[in-house]
């Protein structure tokens, strides 16, 4: 049936474009029979056999085209049939596969070609939680998470450019998992999604949860190797399974899997030990630790926490801690022990209003009791204890006093107040609230800075009377060089109208109305220098003016400590003017005590050349070698011979001062037995103290040795004290001679108990010629002392002189062991 509908069709077109073809050949005839009617002869001439010749050829040429067309359109007919029939048999196969994508809950993703939009095919089921509409499905970032929706892209790419196939479990927004299978199919790429349920969906969601936490461990892990401080993680037998990089560096490690390897530890055994001891009981162990990290021996707080599969520790090094909580605490114990050395009381109270710290002067000034105070009280409690104590002010109405005095707690700023005790203290109190809460209480006691501030007013005022009343002109100026304060003599002593001196006047102004007074001087130009001036030094200036009216006045300046200079002026005329008459008759008597001793030294040389003669002939005769001598005349000779001795000794004294005034005596320096220089002394002496029936006591170590003097001198000093102390003691009386070594000098005392030196006499007895006689006893020339002096000094030393009438003199003579002479020149000027 159906080869014979197919074959129908052409054959009926054919016979419609032959009766076509028929109808145009009978045409020509009929054209051509009015011709023929017309005229009766048909002549074919040439023209007409050609127009007749192209008459037949068309219609041939038609017929045979229209038979042609009939066989071409019977073939397309034919073909359309088939092409109609195969469409239909393939929409078909289209709705048959697209029931069978949908009968199976899944949606096909379809790319033909590069610019061509993807056909999608299929449904997710409602709990995939999938966009139906194609735009938002394709949209995949929209309803995947981040993660999947970028592995789904990857993914996709691959497969389109590179044909590569996966299989991906993909995590949506909802929380729901949907599988991707990615494949080519005849030369497309075909991505399949479905919803994932049963066991296949317990896979997926353990691969999610695995990435999920394979992420969380990598970035922990790097999170980990950032920071600087050891990081290990061990299994249950203890072994390292994983560190991190800080710990490899700690142990000295080339890499972690070298440190996991080699089990190189961080901590000692007996640490590890101790962290398994408590792991049996806590899970959790923290202790600070001494570790050995890269070579140096650190604390570190080390934390290691116990879990079922094992356990996983750090390290935080504590050794800059423990330094700054050593520092800190030593801080603190400075802080504690410089409050307890303050005289003021501190008390510091927490937000809950007890007792933190406190100093020694706090408990002091209330006394109260250290274990009262240790036991942090409420200051409630304080305060109530302090009223027994009668060491708060009395109040009418102690709560509302207690009250406001608390509100202080509520208060952001420091408020002050004076406490008047009851046993006669004042304290100055004040509340400093912390920021964060609680408060400091300072107690200064201010009684004795109140009366000392009394005290001070009571001084100003009388310091300010005295000045006033002073002879002497004083003024003050500041460091800018303005007067402060002056008293009325200054302008008494200038002349100045104080009244109309402007307010802070400055030194120039000052010294420029003086000068216009009393004509120009270098003294107040000093004085500005020195006041107004840059000098750092602050020297004092001392100076004298002498003004055009013949008046004499006294300066001086006086730095003082706050950067003021205080000036005085003192009106001298008077007593310079005495002075100057007192200077010149002072030259006159020394003038004449020069004469005087110009004389003496002038016949002392005249009289001892003949006083030689006559000792010389005196002992000649004495000796009776030019005849004998009776008792008569052997007793004038020895007259004679004493008082020539005396006389040359009196003369040599005068000599040898005259000599030491001309600065020309010289010292024979040379190593001198002390013991051996003072027996000689004495043994000069010996007739003398057997004659007036006086003991000599000694007193010398035998090991005081020697010192470098001139022997000579030092034996004329020795025998001029012992014959001094001869000469002034009584008939049977004591003279006691004591030498010993103190450091590098050695000290010389000659005691006697004579008849002593009155007090107004003892600043004279080292004078020249100065001699007073004492009672019966007759003095001397008054030169013995004065040569002690003179050769004591000398030799580098000093000379003391203590004496009491009635009782004795003590003579003390220091020399140094070895002496550097002074200048024999600076002691004839001097």
């Amino acid at each position: 049936m159906r080869r014979e509908g197919k074959d129908a069709l052409p054959m009926k077109a054919a016979r419609r474009a032959a009766l076509r073809l028929l109808a145009s050949s009978a045409l020509v005839p009929a054209l051509a029979a009015p011709a023929f009617a017309q005229s009766t002869p048909i002549v074919l001439t040439a023209d007409r056999i050609i127009i007749l010749a192209a008459l037949i050829g068309s219609v041939s040429f038609a017929v045979i085209s229209a038979i042609a067309l009939i066989r071409a359109r019977a073939k397309a007919e034919s073909e359309n049939v088939a092409l109609r029939l195969e469409v239909a048999n393939l929409r078909t196969a289209s709705d048959r596969a697209e029931s069978l994508v949908n009968a199976d809950d899944q949606r096909l993703v379809i790319w033909e070609a590069r610019g061509v939009a993807p056909v999608v095919a299929g449904d997710l089921p409602r709990e995939a939680a999938a966009p139906a509409d194609r735009g938002g499905f394709l949209a995949f970032g929209r309803w995947l998470v981040g993660a999947s929706a970028a592995d789904l892209d990857a993914g996709i790419g691959r497969l389109r450019e590179k044909g590569e196939p996966f299989l991906l479990a993909l995590a949506t927004q909802a929380g729901t998992f949907v599988e991707a299978l990615g494949r080519t199919v005849g030369g497309r790429a075909v991505v399949r999604f479905r919803d994932l349920t049963g066991d296949r969906l317990d896979l997926a969601a353990l691969q999610s949860a695995h990435q999920h936490l394979f992420a969380e461990s990598t970035a922990l892990k790097a999170a980990l190797d950032a920071v600087p401080v050891p990081v290990w993680v061990r299994a249950r037998d203890g072994r390292l399974t994983w560190v991190n990089l800080a710990y490899s560096a700690a142990v000295e490690a080339p890499d972690r899997d070298a440190a996991i390897s080699s089990g190189a530890e961080l901590l000692d055994t007996p640490s590890r030990e101790a962290i398994a001891s408590i792991h049996t009981r806590d899970a959790r162990f923290q202790r600070r630790l001494s570790v050995v990290s890269a070579g140096n021996r650190l604390l570190y707080d080390v934390t290691d926490v116990r879990s079922e599969g094992g356990t996983a520790g750090l390290a935080v090094d504590a050794t800059q801690i423990e330094a700054v909580q050593a520092t800190m605490q030593r801080l603190v114990d400075f802080h504690t022990r410089t409050l307890d050395q303050l005289a003021t009381a501190v008390a510091v109270f927490g937000p809950d209003r007890r007792l933190r710290s406190f100093n020694a002067a706090y408990r002091a000034l209330f006394g109260l009791d250290s274990a009262f105070l240790e036991s942090m009280p409420d200051e409630g409690a304080i305060l109530d204890r302090l009223r027994a104590t009668r060491k708060l002010p009395e109040q009418a109405d102690f709560r509302g006093w207690k009250n406001d005095l608390l509100a202080a707690y509520r208060s952001l700023e420091s408020t002050e107040q004076l406490w008047h005790l009851p046993e006669g203290q004042t304290l100055r109190v004040i509340a400093n609230p912390h920021p964060q809460g609680g408060m400091t209480w300072i107690y200064e006691n201010v009684t004795e800075r109140l009366g000392l501030e009394s005290r001070y007013n009571s001084l100003i005022r009388v310091q300010g009377e005295t000045l006033d009343h002073l002879r002497e002109g004083v003024a003050v100026f500041g460091s800018d060089g303005r007067v402060r304060l002056h008293n009325p003599a200054f302008g008494e002593i200038w002349g100045l109208d104080l009244a109309r001196l402007p307010h802070l006047a400055h030194v120039r102004d000052i010294a420029s109305r003086c000068t216009a007074l009393h004509g120009p001087s270098e003294a107040w130009e000093r004085l500005v220098a020195c006041i107004a001036g840059v000098d750092e030094t602050r020297a004092p200036v001392v100076g004298r003016v002498e003004r055009q009216d013949g008046r004499t006045i006294d300066y001086a300046t006086v730095p003082l400590p706050d950067g003021q200079t205080m000036v005085t002026f003192v009106d001298i005329t008077d007593s310079v003017r005495v002075e100057r008459a007192l200077v010149e008759r002072n030259d006159a008597l020394e003038a004449a005590d020069r004469l005087k001793n110009e004389f003496i030294q002038h016949v002392s040389y005249e009289l001892r050349s003949p006083l030689t003669n006559i000792i010389g002939f005196t002992q000649l005769i004495a000796d009776e070698g030019i005849g004998p001598l009776n008792a008569k005349q052997r007793e004038y000779v020895g007259y004679v011979m004493t008082s020539s001795s005396a006389l040359l000794a009196l003369i040599n004294d005068i000599l040898d001062l005259a000599t030491i005034d001309a600065g020309i005596m010289a010292l024979a320096l040379a190593e001198v037995d002390v013991t051996k220089a003072v027996e000689a002394s004495i043994e000069g002496l010996r007739d003398r103290l057997v004659e007036s029936r006086i003991s000599l006591e000694t007193d010398i170590p035998a090991d005081i040795g020697g010192i470098v003097a001139d022997e000579k001198r030092l034996r004329q000093i020795l025998y001029n004290l012992l014959a001094n102390a001869v000469t002034f003691s009584p008939a049977g009386g004591r003279i006691g001679v004591s030498a010993r070594r103190i450091g590098k000098t050695v000290v010389l005392e000659v005691e006697d108990e004579g008849v002593g030196i009155p007090d107004d006499f003892l600043g004279l007895v080292f004078d020249r010629f100065e001699s007073r006689p004492g009672g019966a006893i007759r003095g001397g020339a008054g030169l013995g002392l004065a040569i002690v002096k003179s050769f004591v000094e000398l030799h580098g030393g000093s000379v003391a002189i203590r004496s009491e009438p009635g009782k004795g003199t003590l003579v003390r003579v220091t020399l140094p062991v070895r002496p550097e002479p002074p200048d024999p020149m600076g002691m004839a000027a001097e």
